[in-house]
């Protein structure tokens, strides 16, 4: 019998020996999987992937799980008016303070209270407008 000598495998420091492939990777073969006329079986095999983990991906990518989240500066500045007289004390409101989550892809917005019409729009133009930019 022959004897082979193979060589070390790279460390994986994932669970159950699963490599976890930067995003930078999964992003890029995710892009070349989707141009056309690639073959997804073809480009995954090159790479020594499972064509279901690269199609996973491209799903993935298209969704815009891959995006950079974009977040906007925040300032909250009091009117004047009510920095030149105290507030009066809050009045319980007929409707109940609760919470909404919006969730698309991994990004999670949770809004607590009760947010006004406006607000809400905003949030789901920018919701709906980084979900679409990758498709």
């Amino acid at each position: 019998m022959g004897t082979t000598v193979a060589t070390e495998a790279p460390k994986r420091s994932s669970r159950k020996g699963i490599p976890n492939h930067p995003i930078e990777f999964r992003r890029h073969l995710a892009k070349l999987a989707c141009e056309p006329g690639v073959s997804v079986a073809r480009l995954a095999m090159e790479h020594g992937l499972n064509p279901n983990l690269l199609f996973k991906w491209r799903r993935s990518l298209r969704a815009g799980e891959y995006d950079p989240v974009a977040l906007l500066p925040v300032t909250v500045e009091a009117p004047m008016q009510e920095m030149e007289h105290p507030a009066p004390a809050p009045v319980a409101s007929a409707a109940a303070a609760g919470s909404i989550e919006i969730s698309v892809g991994n990004t999670l917005v949770r809004i607590e209270g009760s947010p006004n019409e406006a607000t809400l729009l905003l949030v789901l133009r920018m919701l709906r407008g980084t979900s679409g930019s990758a498709a």
